[in-house]
């Protein structure tokens, strides 16, 4: 009996994921949840207490919290830390684009769901700040104003494509996920001008 009642949980996670990510979370209803899961349409309330938190479980089991907060512990170095950063956000957006559609569609309308988002990207973007200003200090970044620097790069990591608005005038495929990853590193490291002398950043 546990084993399916854990399938049934997994199956509405994933339905609940899909259609928000599809039509958002103020579109789908309960019901539509559970006849893409194939389940009674009561047990959203049975196993979650309702739409608000089915949403929040779906962060708590998708989202890869603890890898990242890991692989995190154990960087000192503030360039191995940033590639580590890009290869984790690149991984991520191309392992779960549904996820990452349901993050953009809230925060987009700054829902109140998007402190339950916080709670989870918070940690990244704290440890990404860290690594920015630790390089910066060791004289091997170089940047004027912290704040403008975490949005650029971490727009054009979370954002990458996804704004079919410039299709008519993108003549390449897109990239491998290998390539991507190191395009994107290469883009970061170099807007950081990493390795182009030390010490005589600006500050911020």
């Amino acid at each position: 009996m546990e084993t399916t009642e854990q399938d049934v949980k997994r199956r509405l996670l994933l339905a609940a994921k899909k259609l928000f990510a599809r039509q958002g979370y103020d579109a789908t209803t309960i019901r539509q949840i559970c006849e893409e899961a194939g389940a009674n349409v009561a047990l959203v309330s049975y196993h979650f207490g309702g739409k608000e938190r089915i949403f929040e479980a779906i962060l708590e089991t998708f989202f890869p919290f603890d890898r990242i907060q890991r692989q995190f512990a154990k960087v000192r170095d503030p360039v191995e830390g940033m590639r580590l950063v890009i290869r984790e956000v690149t991984l991520y957006r191309s392992g779960d684009p549904e996820l990452v559609q349901l993050i953009m569609n809230e925060s987009s309308h700054d829902s109140p769901r998007t402190e339950a988002i916080r709670k989870y990207l918070i940690p990244v973007w704290s440890r990404m700040r860290e690594l920015l200003e630790q390089g910066r200090r060791e004289g091997v970044f170089r940047f004027r104003s912290l704040d403008s620097t975490f949005l650029y790069i971490w727009g054009g990591l979370l954002f990458h494509r996804e704004f079919h608005l410039f299709d008519p005038i993108l003549a390449e495929a897109p990239s491998s996920l290998e390539q991507l990853t190191q395009d994107l590193t290469d883009f970061v490291l170099g807007a950081l001008q990493c390795g182009t002398g030390s010490g005589g950043a600006a500050s911020g």
